[in-house]
């Protein structure tokens, strides 16, 4: 075989690699846009249940929004001495109180979009109120916790603790 037959040899193995190349490139091309489209679909079908789901339940987040509220208001009494801090409380849970008020009033959808947009327009006010939110359900815990203590103290009698029969929530003098 002469050096020019060589050469054309060479250039048709390599025109058939491109093609079967191309070949396999538009295949995984293919593969990868079914999956994408796959991927859609379920995260449709998933956004959309959550969604319905959200929308069934909005009554009861809304009056579990209430209820904390609610509570947060009863674990003020603790705060008497400092009024300051009652207000701020107060005014935490008059703000859950219209929140619950306004998840009754809307759907899911525009919830959803209304915090992401305060969220993209105030990150400084959502990190403080994250803050806060944490720091009174710390509190409303501490608070239900030292009750329970006061509960199970107050039980007591003749400097005994009274036997409970599950061995766990015994309380020893």
């Amino acid at each position: 075989m002469g050096v020019g037959q060589q050469g054309d040899e060479r250039k048709r193995q390599t025109d058939i690699g491109t093609e079967e190349w191309s070949v396999l490139k538009d295949e995984v091309g293919g593969i990868a846009g079914a999956a994408v489209d796959r991927g859609r679909l379920f995260i449709d079908a998933a956004r959309e249940q959550a969604t319905h789901y959200a929308g069934r339940r909005k009554d009861d987040v809304a009056q579990s929004v209430a209820d904390f509220a609610t509570s947060l208001r009863d674990a003020t009494s603790s705060f008497d001495d400092r009024q300051n801090i009652r207000a701020v409380v107060d005014s935490a849970a008059e703000g859950l109180e219209q929140l619950a008020d306004t998840i009754r009033e809307h759907n899911f959808a525009d919830i959803v979009g209304a915090v992401e947009d305060i969220a993209r327009r105030r990150p400084g006010v959502v990190a403080a109120l994250s803050i806060t939110v944490g720091f009174l359900t710390a509190r409303f815990i501490k608070s239900t916790a030292e009750d329970l203590r006061e509960d199970r103290s107050s039980h007591r009698t003749g400097g005994h603790a009274m036997r409970n029969r599950d061995p766990r929530l015994q309380v020893d003098a």
